[in-house]
């Protein structure tokens, strides 16, 4: 249950809050303020659990009403996310800046409210709602409003077919190298340890880097390939998913543990070893546009 500071609106739920108006707006219900009042403490709560939901449940918010406690009116949509309203920016202005790519990370709920209260016209107000809202999030869309570090949300986003490409190389001396290519390291395979370790590096990147998100990869390849006039081992990697955001990451952590466990394997013939260029090759999906090096 989402309640705003600058809504001025406590737990006893007196007043309307702004989660309980997106409830009633998206749905098509409009009800007085005695109405409100004279609903049960547990009815008013869940409204403004509705309206503080991603997508709201309007068959249950009218449930939550009860028989003749409405009026029907239009209902209205939930801003797209596409872009920032034009007329939000225009009252917002340049000392309230408000990103695209903010703009997306911010819940349903919260561009709502924005919206809602720049359209009434009261400064004073908006600038509590912005600084609520947004704050340190202009700076940054995984800086929370009051500076802390947060994962975008992407429920809103639509799923799409995401592809990445990394690379990266681990340069060796000769000794290091010939070994690797004789299969005489006495740690054991390298090349297949390596290929391993990059995969399920790539499976778990949500849990090794902070605020990226989990996802599901349905590809991921990696390939090792030894190159004798370099005495080096190039590391490529190709990753797919279909989900709400893309896979760079998933893809630059398996060529990035890759040649980390090649290194490992290797430190006690050659410490001297380098790792990189780690670089992205390709990416293709997402709202970003594609990406080739």
């Amino acid at each position: 249950m989402k309640l705003y500071s600058f809504d001025g609106v406590d737990a006893t739920l007196d007043l309307l809050p702004l989660a309980a108006r997106r409830a009633l707006d998206v749905s098509g219900l409009k009800v007085s303020l005695e109405t409100w009042r004279a609903l049960p403490l547990a009815g008013r709560r869940t409204l403004v659990e509705i309206g503080s939901a991603p997508v709201v449940d309007m068959a249950r918010a009218e449930a939550a009403l009860g028989a003749g406690a409405f009026t029907r009116i239009e209902g209205s949509a939930d801003l797209a996310i596409s872009a920032v309203p034009t007329e939000l920016s225009k009252t917002l202005g340049s000392k309230r800046p408000i990103s695209q790519a903010l703009w997306n990370a911010l819940s349903p709920l919260d561009r709502y409210a924005l919206v809602k209260v720049a359209s009434r016209g009261k400064p004073d107000r908006l600038d509590a709602a912005y600084a609520e809202i947004v704050g340190h999030s202009a700076l940054s869309t995984h800086l929370g409003p009051a500076g802390g570090a947060r994962m975008v949300d992407v429920s809103q986003k639509a799923a799409s077919l995401r592809h990445a490409v990394a690379e990266s190389r681990v340069s060796m001396n000769a000794d290091a190298f010939g070994r690797v290519k004789a299969a005489t390291v006495p740690k054991g395979d390298v090349l297949g340890t390596a290929r391993l370790a990059g995969i399920m590096a790539a499976k778990r990147t949500g849990e090794l880097i902070p605020l990226c998100h989990p996802l599901a990869l349905t590809k991921l390849e990696l390939t090792l390939e030894l190159d004798d006039a370099a005495s080096a081992i190039g590391v490529r990697a190709t990753v797919e998913a279909f989900d709400r955001t893309g896979v760079e990451m998933e893809a630059l952590t398996a060529v990035s543990v890759a040649a980390l466990t090649v290194y490992d394997m290797l430190k006690g013939i050659d410490r001297a070893m380098e790792i990189g260029p780690t670089r992205l090759v390709v990416k293709r999906g997402g709202r970003s546009g594609d990406f080739k090096r």
